[in-house]
């Protein structure tokens, strides 16, 4: 149930309609600490892309480059992705599990690559396709979301 499945005030008691209104709020809080977290996730992208193109160029070779830009790039991507749903949750079913693998995908995906990058241990790699396919059960999530959502729960 998200937020705006809130019954009409005459039908509710004046307590019920108080304890409505807190947990409005919480889910509302809980949606901009959420929105916080994208956006600090894509502030780390645009800083470690900045910091690979300028400082990493002399000290890496073009493979661990290459997946320093990857990491820089799909952090990026999916921070914007999280930054959407958590503005589209609203009308969402249930947002919570798309961002917690949102999250993951990045931590698993970008911070394997980066680790990579920076200290060649290609065993890592074995954990990147982890945060990759929390990246598209995130996304085919969002589109089952989508799909099933109506056009009442809008207006």
């Amino acid at each position: 149930m998200s937020y705006h499945d809130v019954e009409p005030a005459s039908s509710l008691s004046k307590q019920e309609q108080i304890k409505k209104e807190q947990v409005k709020k919480e889910s509302i809080r809980l949606l901009f600490k959420w929105g916080a977290f994208f956006a600090a996730q894509a502030f780390i992208s645009v800083a470690a892309g900045a910091f690979g193109a300028h400082a990493l160029t002399d000290m890496l070779d073009p493979k661990a480059l290459g997946w320093w830009h990857t990491a820089s790039q799909y952090l990026m991507y999916h921070a914007l992705a999280g930054l959407v749903v958590v503005a589209l949750s609203a009308y969402l079913s249930s947002s919570k599990s798309i961002l917690i693998l949102l999250l993951v995908g990045n931590v698993l995906f970008a911070g394997s690559l980066y680790i990579m990058a920076l200290t060649g241990y290609t065993i890592l790699g074995a954990i990147t396709p982890l945060g990759g396919l929390c990246y598209l059960i995130a996304w085919g999530l969002l589109v089952l979301r989508l799909w099933r959502s109506s056009y009442e729960s809008v207006i």
